[in-house]
C-alpha cells in the first residue's frame, strides 16, 4: 500500500515536471502575448485608453524612407493617377510571311533557248525593265514566227506595188475593179497576219525595235529576259493600298533616307537562281525568284477556343497591338499603320492544333550603295517572330498601371503613394488596392477611392519596395510619421 501512494507521487512529480519544461522551451510563443495583454494599452485617470504600441507601430509599418541614391539605382518613377478606359487582350505568338502571290515573283523563260549570260545573281537588286538573262534562241515555233513576218511584210510591199500598177488600167476599164478590190482584201489579209506576228514576237520578250528589225529581214538570234514591271496590292489583289510612310532625315551615314515606297526607286531582290549558264531551258521554264518585301502579312497561330474573340475583333475591326522581336525601332520612323484582321484561315493545322489568321503589313525600307550597285533594307523581315496583343474585353473607369507598380502578399495587392519628396530621401506609402484584372504588362486597379486622382504612383518595382519597408519594419528603422487617412502626414508624437 505504502509502495502504490509512493509511485503515485513520483508520477505525479513526472507529470509536473514534463509540464515545466515544456512551458520553459515554448517561452518565445506564450510570453509575448501575456505582455501585449498588460502592456499594450495603458488606462489614464480619467478613464482614457493611450495607444503605445499596437495601432501606431502598424500605422508606421505602411511608410517607408527611400534613398535618393536608391530611387536612382531602381531608376524608380511616380506618375498621377489617370482614371480611364482600358481593353483586357489575349495574347497569341506571330511571325511575319510573304504575302503568297504579291511578295515573290517568278521569271519564267519565253522561248526554247539556252542561258547564254546572267546578268543578276542572288541578292543583287534589279529594276522593273532591267535585264536578267540573254538566252541564245534555240525555238523553232520562233524562228518560224520571225520568217513568217518577214514574209507578211514583203508581201505587203508585193501587193501595194501591184494596186498601184492597175489602179490606171482599172480607171480606164482595161481590167475588172474586182481585181483591185481582191488585191486591197489580199492587202488587208496581210496586214492583219504582221499585226498577229508582232504581237506574239512582243509576248516571247523581243523589244519593239526587235520586232522592227525582224520585218525588215534581221532575224533575233537572242532574246533579253528582263524584271517585271511594278504591280501595286490593289492591282493584284484589290486591297486598298495604305497611306504612306512617313519621311526622316536621320538614318545614319550612307543611308538612303526613308520615305513612302512609291517614292523609294521600285526594286526587285533576287532571291533564288533556278538556272545556270549554259544551260538549256524550256518555255515556260522557270529561270529566277524575285521578292519584294513592301507588303507583307503577320500570320497568328491561334487555338480554337479563341476563334470566338478573333471572330469578333475582325468583324468590328478593332485595332490590333503588335510587339515585333528584334524590331530597332530607334532608327526607324513610327510605322503609323493601323493593324487589323483581314480574315481567318478555315482549316486547322494538325501538327499543331492552331489555325492561322493573317493581319496586312505595309513595309518600310531604305538603301545603301556598295560600289556600283544599290542595296534595300527591310525594316520587317519574313520568318520575324510578333506577338499579338487582341482586345477582347473593356474596361470603363478604371485605374491602369504597369504590372510592375502592384506587389501581392497573399490575397492582398498593393501599390506605392509618393508621400514627399526630402532634401536626400522620398517617403512612400503602401496602399492596399483591388486588382480587376492583371497580365503580363499592366494592373487594372478599380476605381473605388483607394487611389485618388492627385496621388502619385510608383511606376515599377512595387516588389522591392516592399522588401525596403519590411526590412526597415523589422529594423526599427522606420520614419517617425503618422498618415491619416485623408492622406495627411506629420511627425509622431
Amino acid at each position: 500500500m505504502k509502495l502504490a501512494v509512493h509511485a503515485q507521487k513520483l508520477i505525479g512529480l513526472a507529470v509536473f515536471v514534463a509540464i515545466a519544461a515544456t512551458a520553459f522551451a515554448l517561452r518565445d510563443r506564450w510570453l509575448p502575448a501575456i505582455e501585449g495583454h498588460y502592456f499594450a494599452s495603458d488606462v489614464s485617470d480619467s478613464g482614457e485608453e493611450e495607444v503605445v504600441g499596437g495601432e501606431e507601430e502598424e500605422e508606421q509599418a505602411q511608410v517607408l524612407e527611400l534613398s535618393k541614391q536608391a530611387r536612382d539605382n531602381m531608376d524608380l518613377a511616380t506618375r498621377p493617377v489617370e482614371v480611364r478606359n482600358h481593353w483586357r487582350k489575349i495574347q497569341i505568338p506571330a511571325e511575319i510571311n510573304d504575302r503568297p502571290g504579291v511578295s515573290d515573283r517568278g521569271v519564267t523563260s519565253p522561248a526554247v533557248g539556252v542561258v547564254s549570260q546572267v546578268h543578276a545573281f542572288p541578292g543583287d537588286t534589279v529594276g522593273p525593265g532591267e535585264p536578267l538573262f540573254t538566252l541564245q534562241i534555240f525555238s523553232e515555233y520562233l524562228q518560224n514566227t520571225q520568217s513568217e513576218l518577214f514574209q507578211a511584210t514583203e508581201e505587203i510591199a508585193l501587193v501595194q506595188a501591184e494596186i498601184e500598177r492597175l489602179n490606171d488600167a482599172a480607171a480606164t476599164g482595161a481590167i475588172s475593179g474586182s481585181r483591185i478590190i481582191e488585191l486591197n482584201q489580199q492587202l488587208a489579209r496581210q496586214q492583219t497576219l504582221i499585226q498577229t506576228y508582232r504581237q506574239d514576237l512582243l509576248t516571247r520578250g523581243l523589244l519593239p525595235e526587235q520586232v522592227d528589225d525582224v520585218a525588215d529581214g534581221t532575224f533575233v538570234a537572242t532574246i533579253e529576259v528582263v524584271a517585271p514591271p511594278v504591280q501595286t496590292v490593289a492591282e493584284i489583289s484589290g486591297v486598298v493600298e495604305p497611306e504612306d510612310v512617313v519621311q526622316t532625315d536621320d538614318q545614319g551615314e550612307g543611308l538612303v533616307e526613308v520615305t513612302a515606297q512609291d517614292e523609294l526607286p521600285f526594286t526587285f531582290e533576287l532571291q533564288e537562281l533556278s538556272v545556270e549558264l549554259g544551260q538549256q531551258v524550256q518555255a515556260g521554264q522557270l529561270l529566277c525568284k524575285l521578292s519584294n518585301h513592301s507588303s507583307l502579312y503577320i500570320v497568328g497561330h491561334s487555338f480554337k477556343q479563341e476563334a470566338p474573340y478573333l471572330e469578333l475583333a475582325a468583324q468590328e475591326g478593332r485595332a490590333i497591338e503588335i510587339e515585333f522581336a528584334e524590331d530597332d525601332s530607334e532608327h526607324w520612323p513610327a510605322h503609323g499603320q493601323t493593324f487589323q484582321i483581314r480574315h481567318l484561315s478555315n482549316s486547322i493545322d494538325t501538327d499543331s492544333r492552331t489555325f492561322d489568321f493573317f493581319i496586312p503589313l505595309e513595309n518600310q525600307s531604305r538603301g545603301y550603295e556598295s560600289g556600283d550597285e544599290t542595296f534595300v533594307v527591310w525594316r520587317f523581315r519574313p520568318g520575324q517572330r510578333a506577338r499579338l496583343h487582341i482586345p477582347v474585353e473593356e474596361f470603363t473607369d478604371v485605374i491602369v498601371l504597369p504590372a510592375e507598380a502592384v506587389v501581392q502578399e497573399g490575397p492582398e495587392s498593393f501599390v506605392f503613394r509618393r508621400l514627399e519628396i526630402l532634401e536626400d530621401s522620398t517617403l512612400f506609402e503602401r496602399r492596399a488596392v483591388h486588382v480587376v484584372h492583371q497580365d503580363r504588362r499592366f494592373a487594372v486597379i478599380a476605381n473605388d477611392g483607394s487611389l485618388d486622382r492627385s496621388d502619385s504612383i510608383a511606376q515599377s518595382g512595387a516588389a522591392s519596395l516592399n522588401r525596403v519597408l519590411k526590412a526597415q519594419t523589422a529594423s526599427g528603422d522606420q520614419p517617425a510619421l503618422h498618415v491619416h487617412p485623408d492622406g495627411t502626414v506629420h511627425a509622431a508624437h
